[in-house]
């Protein structure tokens, strides 16, 4: 009877320290993944900065693209059949044809520029 009174004993302490050490083992667990998730995860603190990082990249391109736009519309307007520029029409086509005057002076480099 001594026996079984002493297991009870400790199975009742073992009881009493391990539930809330395991209580305690799960809540951090579950608060670590929370607090990682809330760093690093896909709306996290991590995140934002690196979005603001792509949106200032994305402004960067969208200007280049503006400025790029508006040199082909002027060149456009330049092409249209009521004033066309001579010169330029002449460079669109050398360039499209690969055509070279004999009275010009030809320069070949090691990097060719063609758009």
């Amino acid at each position: 009877m001594l026996a079984q009174a002493q297991i009870m004993v400790v199975r009742t302490r073992l009881r009493a320290i391990l539930y809330p050490v395991l209580l305690y083992a799960l809540s951090g667990v579950a608060a670590s993944y929370f607090i990682y998730t809330a760093v690093n995860g896909e709306r996290g603190l991590k995140t934002k900065a690196e979005y603001k990082v792509q949106i200032a990249a994305l402004r960067d391109n969208l200007t280049q693209l503006k400025t790029e736009r508006t040199l082909w519309e002027h060149r456009i307007t330049l092409m249209r059949s009521e004033a066309v520029d001579r010169d330029l029409l002449e460079e669109q086509a050398r360039l499209k044809l690969d055509f070279v005057d004999p009275r010009d002076l030809v320069v070949f480099s090691k990097v060719s520029a063609k758009p």
